[in-house]
């Protein structure tokens, strides 16, 4: 079976494997998001603790991400993502333990979600540059836009499907489909005959790769410029996790259901950008990844006016749609324009900055919510976002 251009990528085998046991995870990980966000406010009833389970998760994608895209173009990439799925399986099934014995405690959660950063710190940066090993360069694009639309697609039925177990059943059931959904990934990696093996030239240190990675993307401008974009639109929108069910219970005042729907929305929103990213057939330009940001900046400002669930989902919606062009329109860039050799590297940082700013952004967001609502929060973090957006824009136009 031959796919269309638009699914191009699925042409490959071995990437038609790991999409599709990817896509199986990813809708039970959204699962879990909505219902470990759920059973801290259970617990605590704290925006302020909400913020710091995001932090405590995130925390070790900034600390080592770096250090562990090293290792991503040191060892067998295949190897590394068979052990980061099981501990991510172990994890999630220990938490649902806890649960339904009764006795699980916010400590718990919290403990819980360091493990889970460290097993993503690892496991981010080979997933990233293993997906490259898996295509020819010409496909990379359009893997990428589908792994994001994948992505996105759980992001729609992942909370949807969540919000309405944890209505009738509690949150110990997400926990645990989200255990057993990665045993589809690490059969879809025993199934796939690509290694991912390493492709140094030579003997060197792993701090020696470290500050090799650090010296090209300093010394790429458009790397660079990449890497900014995507700091200011991490840091000012991806904050997803811990705004939403504050919006949906403090100002709309919905239940579990309703905080799943206004999560499908961003991920409906999302899915659309990562396929109107995928027709391209090709990068996107940096006009197009700096206007994408500003309007996913301009969309979550604007959530902070509004008061009705019907209109929250469509400006939800338009906030899934031009951050997800943004994000992946630099992950696309990154990948394209990395070395092979430094691609585990590369993509470490994009890691370092899409998931390590979240815990940053997480504690400021949670703690300006606690203390003046999260309206507030999500007014800053939009106004925070188009300004540092036209700083970088201004920077970049100075040194031309």
């Amino acid at each position: 079976m031959t796919f269309p251009s638009g699914l191009r990528a699925l042409n490959h085998r071995n990437f038609r494997r790991f999409f599709i046991g990817q896509a199986v995870s990813l809708v039970g990980t959204w699962m879990q998001s909505v219902a470990q966000s759920w059973l801290v406010l259970q617990l605590t009833d704290s925006a302020f603790k909400l913020g710091l389970i995001g932090a405590l998760q995130f925390a070790p994608v900034l600390a080592f991400a770096v250090l562990a895209g090293a290792l991503a173009d040191r060892l067998p990439k295949r190897r590394v993502l068979l052990g980061t799925q099981t501990l991510l399986a172990t994890q999630a099934l220990t938490l649902a333990a806890l649960v339904w014995s009764g006795h699980v405690r916010f400590w718990h959660v919290g403990l819980l979600a360091l493990v889970l950063g460290f097993a993503n710190a690892l496991d981010m940066p080979a997933r990233q540059s293993f997906v490259a090993d898996l295509v020819v360069k010409e496909d990379v694009v359009n893997a990428v836009a589908l792994n994001s639309a994948a992505f996105n697609a759980a992001r729609i039925v992942g909370p949807a499907v969540a919000g309405l177990l944890i209505a009738r059943v509690g949150v110990a059931p997400a926990f645990v489909v989200n255990g057993l959904s990665f045993l589809v990934v690490i059969a879809a990696l025993l199934a796939t005959n690509v290694q991912g093996h390493s492709r140094r030239a030579g003997p060197t240190t792993i701090l020696e790769e470290i500050r090799e990675g650090l010296a090209y993307a300093r010394h790429t401008p458009r790397i660079r410029f990449i890497l900014s974009v995507l700091l200011v639109v991490s840091l000012s929108v991806f904050n997803f996790s811990v705004l939403v069910p504050l919006l949906a219970r403090n100002v709309l005042h919905q239940g579990a259901e309703g905080f799943g729907f206004l999560m499908a929305a961003i991920g409906l929103g999302a899915v659309a950008g990562a396929l109107t990213l995928g027709m391209l057939g090709r990068r996107p330009r940096l006009r197009v990844i700096v206007g994408a940001g500003a309007l996913a900046c301009a969309a979550f400002l604007g959530v902070a006016f509004v008061r009705d669930f019907a209109l929250a989902l469509a400006v939800l919606f338009v906030v899934g749609f031009a951050a997800i062009i943004a994000a992946a329109g630099c992950n696309t860039t990154l990948q394209v324009i990395a070395p092979d050799a430094l691609r585990g590297r590369v993509m470490s940082l994009y890691v370092l900055i899409f998931g390590g700013s979240f815990p940053v952004g997480a504690f400021l967001m949670g703690a300006i919510s606690e203390r003046w609502g999260v309206s507030t929060a999500f007014f800053v973090g939009g106004a925070t976002g188009l300004l540092g957006l036209a700083v970088i824009m201004i920077a970049s136009r100075a040194r031309r």
